[in-house]
């Protein structure tokens, strides 16, 4: 898994029982999913089509730096999945964990439209 993005938890970022807003978490996974995806298929038109299950582990506090990974699982005609785990930077202790995030390639009327990558394609990008 590779972690490529890092936060700050802020005052803004916080619940009523002054720790990480889970839904402040989804936004920045969402985010850095979308970002993944784009990078991977090389175009900025793709969609959120499915986040499995998700597992909250522990919670994060105020100035504590979270990093966001993502792992390539597998790829179809339109969409590639991908998992995700979060984790408390200086502590390693994980956070949330999302075994499988779906994202979809679209055209400009948000259609699918096939991506024509391969795994392998998809594996070399990642070395």
């Amino acid at each position: 898994m590779k972690f490529h993005s890092r936060k700050l938890i802020k005052p803004e970022n916080l619940n009523a029982n002054n720790t990480l807003f889970g839904g402040a978490l989804l936004r920045w996974i969402d985010e850095e999913a979308g970002i993944y995806t784009m990078t991977k298929l090389n175009t900025q038109k793709v969609v959120t089509k499915y986040i499995s299950e998700i597992n909250f582990i522990s919670s994060a506090k105020q100035g504590d730096v979270i990093e966001i990974g993502m792992e390539f699982v597998s790829i179809g005609r339109t969409s590639i999945t991908m998992k995700c785990l979060v984790r408390n930077l200086f502590t390693q202790k994980t956070i949330i964990s999302i075994d499988k995030i779906v994202f979809v390639r679209v055209d400009n009327d948000e259609r699918p439209q096939p991506h024509g990558l391969t795994v392998a394609d998809i594996k070399a990008m990642s070395s």
